[in-house]
C-alpha cells in the first residue's frame, strides 16, 4: 500500500517537470544581498524581496547581536503565556506610530497573521471577496476562516459591488494585496474604501510589497494614498523592506483585541525571538530616516525601463521594485532565466500556478543595493537574448 502511495507522488512529480512547473531550490553560501554566491559561483541577483536593502545591513547585525545578549534567544512561549516581551511590545507600539493606525500586533508571518485575521473577525459566518491575483495566504486565509468565498475578476470593481450588493451575509470582509506580487501593480486603495463604505464591509490590504517602500517615509500604501478610515485592516510583513522577520497587523484597538484573543494563529504559537524586535526597531529608523533608499529604486527602476524598452517583451506597469518581464511560456521563460544565469545574472522565471496561464515571466527584482551599472548589464544580456532567440 505505502508503495502506491510513494508511486503516485512520483507520478504527480514527474507530470511537473514535463509541463516545466517543477521547482528547485537555490542555496546560497552568504547573506542576502545583490552579489550572492550559490554553489561556488558569484552571481548579480535580480530576486530578492530585500528592496532598501537591509538584510545585510551592519547596523542591523549590530542590533542582532545585542538582543541575543540582552533577551536570548527563543521566546520560549506563546504571547499569552510567557512569550511576550518588552520590546516585543515597545515594537508594536513604534509600528502602530509609523503607520499612523492606534495599534498593531505582532505575528510570526504574512501566512498567520492573514488567517488569522480572516478567522476571527469573519468566520463561517461571513462573506469574503478576494481579488483573483491575490497572494495565496489570502486564499488560504478564507479557507482557514471557513467563509464564504467570492472571487473578483483583478482590479474589476464593478463586479465587486455586484458581489457585495446580492451578499446577505452578516460580516463582509474585502481582502486584497496592496502591491500585487508579482505584477507589481498597486490596488485602487480609495475605490475599494468607497464600497466598503457602502456595503458595510471590512477593508483588509496586505502591503508585503508596499510597507518600507511606499509613501514618503516607508510607511506604506495607506500614507502613499493619504487614506485613512476605522474599516481598515492593515497588515504588512517584515521580512521584505524591513530586512528582517515577522508580519503586523495595524488597526483599530477593538480589532487588535479581537485577534488577541480569537486568532489562534497568533494564540497557540511560540512567540517570535524578542531578539528579532530588537532588530526591528532599528530597521523601523533607517526606512524612515534613510529616503535616499526609496529615492535611488524610483532611479533604478526608471533605469531598467530604458533599458529593455526595445525588447519584445515587454515589462508590466509597475512604479514598486517589482518589474516583472511577461514571457509567455513556461518553456521560454526557464531558458531566459538559465540563459542570465549562465552569465552570472540571476533572475528567477514564475511560472503558473503563481501567474495566469500563458503569463510565465521573469519576476525583476529592483533594491537600493543595485548600482546602475548592475541594471545595465541585465539590460544587455536581455537584449542579446532578444537578438539571439528571434533568429533561433
Amino acid at each position: 500500500m505505502s508503495s502506491d502511495l510513494i508511486g503516485g507522488l512520483a507520478e504527480q512529480l514527474r507530470s511537473r517537470e514535463k509541463k516545466d512547473l517543477f521547482r528547485r531550490r537555490l542555496a546560497l553560501e552568504g547573506p542576502q544581498d545583490v552579489q550572492v554566491s550559490i554553489g561556488g559561483h558569484e552571481y548579480l541577483a535580480f530576486c530578492s524581496n530585500d528592496y532598501l536593502g537591509l538584510a545585510n545591513h551592519p547596523q542591523l547585525i549590530a542590533a542582532a547581536c545585542e538582543g541575543a545578549r540582552r533577551y536570548g534567544v527563543g521566546a520560549g512561549a506563546s504571547h499569552l503565556i510567557s512569550g511576550h516581551s518588552s520590546v516585543h511590545h515597545a515594537l508594536e507600539e513604534a509600528l502602530a506610530s509609523f503607520t499612523g493606525l492606534p495599534r498593531a500586533l505582532l505575528f510570526s508571518t504574512g501566512y498567520m497573521a492573514n488567517a488569522g485575521v480572516a478567522a476571527a473577525l469573519v468566520g463561517r459566518t461571513g462573506e469574503i471577496f478576494g481579488d483573483k491575483l491575490n497572494h495565496a495566504s489570502l486564499n488560504d486565509a478564507v479557507l482557514v476562516s471557513r467563509a464564504r468565498f467570492s472571487r473578483y475578476q483583478h482590479g474589476d470593481l464593478g463586479g465587486l459591488e455586484r458581489q457585495l450588493a446580492e451578499s446577505n451575509a452578516r460580516l463582509k470582509l474585502v481582502l486584497t494585496d496592496a502591491v500585487f506580487s508579482m505584477d507589481g501593480d498597486i490596488v485602487p486603495v480609495v475605490s475599494l474604501l468607497e464600497l466598503c463604505e457602502k456595503y458595510n464591509a471590512w477593508l483588509m490590504l496586505d502591503d508585503a510589497h508596499g510597507f518600507g517602500v511606499l509613501g514618503p517615509r516607508g510607511q506604506g500604501i495607506l500614507t502613499h494614498l493619504n487614506v485613512q478610515s476605522p474599516r481598515i485592516i492593515y497588515m504588512a510583513t517584515l521580512g521584505k523592506a524591513a530586512g528582517v522577520f515577522g508580519a503586523f497587523v495595524a488597526a483599530q484597538p477593538e480589532i487588535i483585541e479581537t485577534l488577541i484573543q480569537q486568532a489562534k494563529t497568533y494564540i497557540y504559537t511560540t512567540a517570535a525571538p524578542s531578539l528579532l524586535s530588537h532588530v526591528l526597531l532599528e530597521s523601523l529608523k533607517l526606512i524612515e530616516n534613510d529616503h535616499w533608499r526609496r529615492k535611488k529604486l524610483t532611479e533604478l527602476c526608471m533605469a531598467l525601463k530604458q533599458e529593455v524598452q526595445s525588447l519584445r517583451w515587454k515589462l508590466l506597469p509597475s512604479i514598486t521594485p517589482i518589474q516583472p518581464l511577461v514571457i509567455g511560456g513556461n518553456d521560454q521563460a526557464l531558458k531566459i532565466s538559465a540563459a542570465l544565469r549562465e552569465r552570472g545574472i540571476l533572475v528567477p522565471a514564475i511560472r503558473p500556478p503563481t501567474v495566469p496561464q500563458g503569463t510565465a515571466r521573469l519576476r525583476i527584482s529592483l533594491s537600493a543595493s543595485h548600482q546602475l551599472e548592475d541594471v545595465a548589464r541585465l539590460g544587455e544580456a536581455l537584449r542579446e537574448l532578444d537578438r539571439s532567440t528571434r533568429v533561433a
